[in-house]
Order: structure tokens, then C-alpha cells, then sequence
């Protein structure tokens, strides 16, 4: 049967942004949720993040960050990531962390193809530049996954379509809004969203717990912790 799916990523333990994501996809008839992956990193709500997309009955795809849980492994190339993940890591329960390890590495609905980070690494590929010819030794015709935390949209040209929903925790693009996608199936329309959330919610809470202004005021920014804006672009 045809499907409206939610599509998520790069969550990162913020929980005002998921819960005004979640808020605004009432409006719609979802029928499933798909999340491609990093539930955890960064912001401090990890268990209550968890537990949502688990009674949302989510699809979750593993993310580099859900590995550093998983493993208990640290970030290769950022001591303010393990920082965090350090935090999360002592609050995280048991039953939750059973939960994040059962994630997969991939996901394929009809024509559509999940990931998080790439095709030749779905963990920790990041696609900045895109090209047509990356897609086209698959047979799917509809490409989603995060990591990025850049929203974008791009038809190929080829009759192929990639899609970055963007991120709902910490976006990165520029703009401070919670962002997310909604697919149907049927129609093979993509739609962007954005949401308006309270981000002082999370300054506060990570204030309460000893980070420093630079751990949060990115969100205000829509960048990188240190206030680097990222892009997405298409080479043919």
C-alpha cells in the first residue's frame, strides 16, 4: 500500500527539536517514521529521545555517534563530540542502549534507499558533492541520509533523486529550524520541512551541566559547534 514516511536524522539527544518535529507531523497521515541515524552525540536528552522514537515505533539506521555509544568507543575528530558523548554515555540506560544497538546499517523501502552517512560507508561517509554517477550503480531510484546536517533536495537528472532531510538537532546550514522530510511513495514526492523549536531549553539544560556557551550557541546559528556553516552541492 502506499506510504507517507517521516524522515529524520541526525537527532543528537535534543529533545525540544524532536518533540516539535513530532508535533508538526500530526498534522499529516504518517504511516512510519524512518530515522537515519545519530539518536545520540551532542545534546543531553539522550534517554527521552530514545524513548520517543521507540514509541513511534522508528526505523533507525545507526550513525556514527550510535556507534560511540554502542562500542563505547570515542570520535576520532572532535574532543567536544566526546565531550558529549561522554555525558550521555554515564546517563544512558541499559534498556535504551539494547534499543540503539539493535539500528541497521541500511534500509530499503520500494524505490527508496536509507543510509546514514553514504553507499560506501553508511556510518561515516559525508556527501558534500554529488554526482549523479554515485547513484547510478544502483538500482533504487530515491537516495535519503543525514550526517551532513545540510538540508537539500536534488534531482539528478538521471532519474534518480537524492534527499539530505537535514537535521533535526543540530542543524548546520545556516538556518536554526528543526528540519525534516516527508516521502510518498506513491507520488515520489519529497517535501521539506522546517521547524521552529525552543532552543533555550537545550542552552539551559547544558548550562545546568557544565558546558561551556560554545557547546550550545551554535544552535542559535544553525552551524557547527564553532560556528562553521556547511553546503551541499551538485557536480555533474
Amino acid at each position: 500500500m502506499p506510504t507517507l514516511t517521516a524522515i529524520l536524522s541526525d537527532i543528537h539527544g535534543n529533545l525540544p527539536a524532536l518533540e516539535s518535529v513530532l508535533e508538526d507531523m500530526k498534522q499529516y497521515n504518517i504511516d512510519q517514521v524512518i530515522s537515519l541515524g545519530d539518536v545520540s552525540g551532542y545534546y543531553p536528552f539522550i534517554n527521552e529521545v530514545i524513548e520517543l522514537l521507540e514509541a513511534h515505533n522508528a526505523i533507525n539506521l545507526i550513525g556514527n555517534h550510535d556507534r560511540y555509544i554502542i562500542d563505547n568507543t570515542d570520535c576520532p575528530r572532535s574532543t567536544s563530540a566526546n565531550r558529549c558523548l561522554g555525558y550521555q554515555k554515564s546517563v544512558i540506560t541499559e534498556e535504551n542502549k539494547v534499543w540503539l544497538a539493535k539500528s541497521v546499517p541500511s534500509f530499503v523501502l520500494g524505490e527508496a534507499s536509507f543510509v546514514h552517512g553514504g553507499w560506501d560507508d553508511p556510518e561515516d561517509e559525508y556527501l558534500y558533492k554529488i554526482t549523479p554517477s554515485y547513484f547510478e550503480r544502483f538500482n533504487e531510484k530515491f537516495f535519503f541520509c543525514g550526517h551532513t546536517h545540510v538540508q537539500k533536495y536534488i534531482d539528478l537528472k538521471n532519474g534518480q533523486f537524492f534527499t539530505n532531510p537535514g537535521s533535526v538537532g543540530q542543524p548546520r546550514d545556516g538556518v536554526n529550524t528543526a528540519s525534516y522530510c516527508l516521502f510518498d511513495e506513491e507520488k515520489g514526492n519529497v517535501i521539506l520541512k522546517r521547524v521552529l523549536y525552543d532552543i533555550d531549553k537545550v542552552a539551559y539544560q547544558m548550562k545546568r551541566l557544565g558546558f561551556e556557551e560554545k557547546f550550545y550557541m551554535n544552535l542559535y546559528e544553525g552551524s557547527r559547534i564553532g560556528g562553521n556553516v556547511d553546503s551541499i552541492d551538485i557536480e555533474r
